[in-house]
């Protein structure tokens, strides 16, 4: 009984590896078709929908996701660190790591949020130049 189930194995493995990245792939062409044919048919032409494509790929990216990711995987080091070595030391059980984890993560967060603020304040505070026109 067991070898039939072992026999099963590649097999399940094979179209679990190649099927379900195949079918996301068929899901994401055959929305975008869809999309594409929805606006077609509300009347725009295809130089409209072409432009309207290009806009959205086009979004504004924010200068400052590596700054965040990097703050984020430094905390979550140092939270994994010291959980390691609570747990050796102190004799912590293994449910303290995903708590200390999940503190250091929202630090590291607070920390991101703290500097983007400092940094736009900064670039706030600065008076505009402005010129005015005396006819006096």
């Amino acid at each position: 009984m067991s070898n039939a189930f072992e026999a099963f194995i590649p097999i399940v493995a094979i179209i679990f590896t190649f099927g379900i990245p195949g079918v996301i792939i068929f899901w994401a062409i055959q929305s975008k078709h869809r999309e594409r044919m929805k606006l077609i048919e509300k009347g725009l032409t295809p130089e409209e929908v072409r432009d309207y494509f290009r806009d959205a790929e086009k979004k504004p990216r924010n200068p400052y996701s590596t700054l965040k990711w990097g703050i984020l995987f430094l905390f979550l080091g140092i939270g994994f660190f010291l959980a390691n070595i609570l747990e050796y030391t102190l004799e912590v059980g293994e449910d303290f790591m995903p708590a200390l984890l999940l503190f250091f993560g929202g630090a590291a967060f607070i920390v991101y949020y703290l500097i983007i603020k400092s940094k736009q304040n900064g670039s706030s505070d600065k008076p505009a130049v402005t010129t005015q026109d005396k006819t006096e």
